[in-house]
C-alpha cells in the first residue's frame, strides 16, 4: 500500500492529466448508475475538498409512500435513485408511483399513479429502485418517455413532460412483462430495478421471491422496443434440461452497457434453491456470473462465472462498472465486478479474460444429504478483496462479556471452515453474509485515472439447514428482510438465517462491521481502507473504528469528492477520495439506501439523495428526498 502522501501526489497530477474520454460524461443523472456504463462518476468540477464543507440543503420533499409495516400495508424499501434528465427530477417510489421536481426548488411538477396492488407478492417488503429515462430525439408527446415497474410485472411507460400514460406502448402505455412467466410460474416476474436504456431498447430483468422454492421460473433478459412495448428478443440462463429441477439465475439488479461495443452485461444470480443444490448438481455455467450479450439479437459472446455450484445466494449482486485500463502501454476496455463475496473481478470486456491471476482453490465439503460440492472456487486476489473476507472475524470481547460468553461458545459450537464452507445442519457461521460485502449499490469509478471507490459490509451470519420433517414442525412466521425462516420447498432442507449476536442483540464479531476503500484498477493496488459510517443499536452509536454495515453505494466528482449515505447512523456523507476522510455529513431520517445523483441544473451543481431505509440495517423507514448545493 502507498502512503497518504503519495496517493495525494498521484492522484493530483491525475487530475492535471489529459482527461481523455472521461470528458464525455455528462452533467445530467439519465440512469441508476449515472450512465449506461455503471461508473457513477460526476463530471462536477465545484465541489471539492475545499469546497464541500458550504454544502447546505437546497430542498426537501415527501413523497407520502411510506409505511413501517405496523399496519395494513408492508413496511417499505426505498432504494430508488433520483433521475435526473430533461431537466427535471424524476423518482419511483415504493407506492409504485412516478413524481416529477423542479430541480432548483423541489416542486412538484406532476405525479403519476400506477394504481398496483400494494402488496408483498415477492417480497417481504414494498420495493423499488427508481425510474428509467428514455428520450428518442424528436419533439412531440411521449418522444420523452419515464418506465416504471411494479411488483406484480407491469411496466409503465409515461410522457417525461405531463405524466400521462404513452398510449402507443403495449397496452395503453402498460406492459404485461408477466405474459413471459410461462415455466414454473410460482411467483410473478417483479420489476424493483428499472430497465437499462440503450439507443431504443429497453433490458429488462427482474425479480422473484427468494428462497421459498426449489423450482421457479428460470431467469431470463428481456429486450423490448422502448416505443412500442414489443419483444425484440429473449435468453434464458439455465440449461433446458434442468429447468425441471431448478430456477431463477435471473437478474434482479442494475446491468451495463458498451454501445461501441455492441454489448450488454448482465450480473446473473444464484439458482433455486439457493442453500441446497443437491438436485442441480450438473454444471449451469452461466448462474452466479456476469455475462456479456449481444444487445442486438441476445446471443451470448462470453460468460464468466464466479462461484461454482453456488449455494450460499453468492448472487452477482450489481452491475458491472466498465473502465479503460492502461497495461504496457495499451489501453484495455475492462469491466469490475464487484461479488458479495468482496472479490474485484477485472476483465477484459471484449473476451471475459481476467486482467488479473484468478487462483483456483479448493474449498469446504459439504455433508448435506444429496449434495455435491464444487472441489474448487476462484479467488480474485489482485485487487485485494474488499472487506478482507478470506479470513472470518474475531470474537467481539464486548459481545461477549456482555453475553457471558455465549459468542466463544457459538465459535467452538458452529461450522467454519473459510469462506465458501457450506450450509449445514449443525449450523455454519457463514461471512461474508447473503447481503454481501457489496451489494446492489455497487462501486464508482473514476475514469481518468483508473481509480475505484467501494463500500463494503463485514457480517457474520449464522445459517442452519432444517431436515424437511423438522422444518414442518416449526411454528411462527417465515422470515423477513434476510433473515428467519425460509423453506425452499421441494429440497430436503428448509433453512435459518440470522445474524449471529448475543442476547442482547449485539453483533458477537468484533468490528470494523464497515469499510471504505480506493484502489488503483492499473496496478491492483488497494490505495487505502477506513472504517465508514458508524453503527446504531436502540439510539447508542459506536465509535468511527467500528464502522457501519452499508446498503447503498459511492458516487465519485470530478472534483475529488465522493458522496455516499448508506450507513446504519442515517448521514449522508461526503469523503475526500484521496483518503476516505469525513470531509462533510448531514442526518436525515432514516439510512439512504439509495445510490445519490450528482448533476448540474442551470449552472447550479446538486447532490440529491433518496431517503428511504431498509430494515436490514435498523427498522426506521421514510420518504424524504433531500438536495444539497452550495451556498449561495
Amino acid at each position: 500500500m502507498i502512503s497518504r502522501t503519495s496517493f495525494a501526489a498521484l492522484f493530483a497530477s491525475c487530475l492535471l492529466a489529459a482527461p481523455g474520454a472521461a470528458q464525455a460524461q455528462q452533467s445530467e443523472w439519465t440512469s441508476f448508475h449515472g450512465d449506461v456504463g455503471s461508473t457513477k462518476f460526476s463530471n462536477v468540477q465545484t465541489l471539492t475538498p475545499e469546497t464541500v464543507g458550504d454544502l447546505e440543503r437546497a430542498w426537501e420533499y415527501r413523497t407520502g409512500d411510506v409505511a413501517d409495516g405496523s399496519g395494513d400495508l408492508p413496511e417499505t424499501v426505498w432504494s430508488a435513485t433520483p433521475i435526473y434528465a430533461n431537466e427535471t427530477i424524476y423518482l419511483g417510489t415504493p407506492f409504485y408511483r412516478i413524481i416529477a421536481l423542479d430541480p432548483a426548488t423541489g416542486e412538484e411538477r406532476w405525479t403519476y399513479d400506477s394504481e398496483s396492488a400494494l402488496e408483498a407478492l415477492t417480497q417481504p417488503a414494498l420495493k423499488n429502485r427508481g425510474v428509467a429515462y428514455w428520450e428518442s430525439g424528436q419533439s412531440g408527446q411521449c418522444e420523452k418517455r419515464v418506465y416504471l415497474g411494479t411488483m406484480d410485472a407491469e411496466l409503465h411507460a409515461v410522457d417525461a413532460d405531463t405524466g400521462e400514460r404513452c398510449a402507443a406502448f403495449a397496452d395503453g402505455g402498460v406492459l404485461n412483462v408477466n405474459q413471459w412467466n410461462t415455466v414454473n410460474d410460482v411467483f410473478p416476474f417483479s420489476l424493483l430495478q428499472p430497465p437499462l436504456v440503450v439507443g431504443d431498447t429497453l433490458l429488462l430483468g427482474w425479480a422473484g421471491k427468494d428462497w421459498a422454492y426449489s423450482v421457479a421460473p428460470p431467469g431470463n433478459l428481456l429486450a423490448i422496443d422502448a416505443r412500442t412495448g414489443e419483444l425484440l428478443w429473449e435468453t434464458s440462463f439455465i440449461p433446458e434440461e434442468l429447468v425441471p429441477r431448478t430456477g431463477t439465475a435471473n437478474i434482479w439488479t442494475a446491468m451495463t452497457a458498451d454501445p461501441e461495443l455492441g454489448m450488454v452485461y448482465a450480473p446473473v444470480s444464484s439458482p433455486s434453491p439457493n442453500y441446497w443444490g443437491g438436485d442441480r448438481t450438473d454444471p449451469i455455467p452461466l448462474a452466479t456470473s456476469v455475462t456479456a450479450l449481444d444487445i442486438e439479437t441476445g446471443e451470448i459472446a462470453w460468460s464468466f462465472q464466479h462461484v461454482n455450484h453456488d449455494i450460499w445466494d453468492y448472487d452477482t449482486p450489481s452491475a458491472p462498472s466498465l473502465v479503460d485500463i492502461e497495461r504496457d502501454g495499451e489501453t484495455i476496455p475492462a469491466l469490475v465486478q464487484a461479488t458479495k463475496q468482496g472479490f474485484l473481478f477485472v476483465l477484459d470486456r471484449r473476451t471475459g479474460e481476467p486482467l488479473f491471476d484468478i487462483e483456483e482453490r479448493a474449498t469446504p465439503q459439504s455433508t448435506a444429504e444429496g449434495e455435491v460440492t464444487a472441489p474448487t472456487q476462484p479467488f480474485a486476489m489482485t485487487p485485494e478483496p474488499v472487506g478482507n473476507p478470506l479470513e472470518l472475524p474475531g470474537v467481539w470481547w464486548l459481545a461477549d462479556l456482555v453475553s457471558f460468553g455465549q459468542c466463544s461458545r457459538d465459535r467452538e459450537k458452529y461450522l467454519y471452515e473459510g469462506i465458501f464452507t457450506p450450509p449445514s445442519e449443525q449450523g455454519t457461521l457463514f461471512f461474508p453474509g447473503t447481503a454481501g460485502a457489496t451489494n446492489w449499490g455497487g462501486v464508482a469509478i473514476d475514469p481518468r485515472n483508473a481509480t475505484l471507490y467501494v463500500n463494503a459490509s463485514r457480517i457474520v451470519q449464522l445459517i442452519r439447514l432444517i431436515p424437511r420433517a423438522e422444518y414442518e414442525q416449526i411454528q411462527g412466521p417465515e422470515g423477513g428482510n434476510e433473515e428467519g425462516y425460509s423453506p425452499q420447498e421441494g429440497s430436503p432442507y428448509g433453512i435459518y438465517l440470522t445474524d449471529w449476536s448475543n442476547w442482547a442483540g449485539m453483533p458477537c464479531w468484533a468490528p470494523p462491521f464497515g469499510t471504505f476503500s480506493a484502489y488503483n484498477l492499473n496496478t491492483g493496488e488497494k490505495l487505502y481502507e477506513t472504517p465508514f459510517g458508524r453503527a446504531q443499536l436502540d439510539g447508542f452509536y459506536g465509535p468511527e473504528s467500528w464502522g457501519s454495515p452499508t446498503l447503498g453505494g459511492p458516487v465519485v466528482t470530478a472534483g475529488g469528492v465522493v458522496f455516499l449515505g448508506a450507513s446504519m447512523d442515517s448521514r449522508v456523507r461526503a469523503l475526500d477520495a484521496r483518503s476516505g476522510a469525513e470531509l462533510w455529513s448531514d442526518l436525515v431520517e432514516a439510512p439512504a439506501v439509495a445510490n445519490p445523483a450528482v448533476f448540474t441544473h442551470q449552472g447550479v451543481d446538486y447532490v440529491v439523495f433518496a431517503v428511504g431505509g431498509n430494515s436490514i440495517l435498523k427498522p426506521e423507514v421514510s420518504d424524504q428526498a433531500v438536495a444539497y448545493r452550495l451556498k449561495q
